[in-house]
């Protein structure tokens, strides 16, 4: 698709879209490029610029994304530190972590790590004390 400004003779400024140059050259060729305000068959191409987006500022946009926009963001900011601070981190393990902990064949300490949904149903049934985190580990984040 190509968008053209076109202008017929009465002066009436319009654009329009073609499937391609060469659709518009047929349909002008044959007539049936009008102005929409009077009707005119006499329309002609206006000189056009590209419709192009400026360009982002280098950084700009990377440090936006890093950091938190709102205090929703802080708080899951500061909470995800804490956590990380303080836990250990486990990954796919974690399940087996946990019930080592659990049945006493592993020292009690902070973990986190990564469950399938299934998995974690499982260890809530069988008493293991675990809870969802709202954020994903860093090697899941981009």
């Amino acid at each position: 698709m190509i968008k053209y400004a076109l202008k017929c003779a009465k002066a009436h400024e319009f654009e329009s879209w073609f499937q391609s140059a060469a659709a518009y050259e047929a349909l002008q060729v044959g007539g049936h490029v009008t102005c929409p305000v009077c009707g005119d068959s006499g329309v002609e191409k206006l000189l056009m610029a590209p419709s192009v987006r400026p360009a982002r500022k280098a950084g700009a946009e990377k440090a936006s994304l890093q950091a938190p926009a709102s205090e929703v963001e802080q708080a899951m900011a500061a909470l995800r530190a804490q956590i990380e601070a303080n836990s250990e981190y486990v990954g796919v393990n974690f399940v087996t972590e946990a019930r080592k902990m659990h049945a006493g064949d592993a020292p009690e300490r902070a973990i986190y790590g990564e469950a399938k949904p299934e998995e974690a149903k499982k260890l809530i049934e069988d008493g293991v004390p675990v809870a969802p985190l709202p954020f994903l580990p860093k090697r899941k984040a981009n």
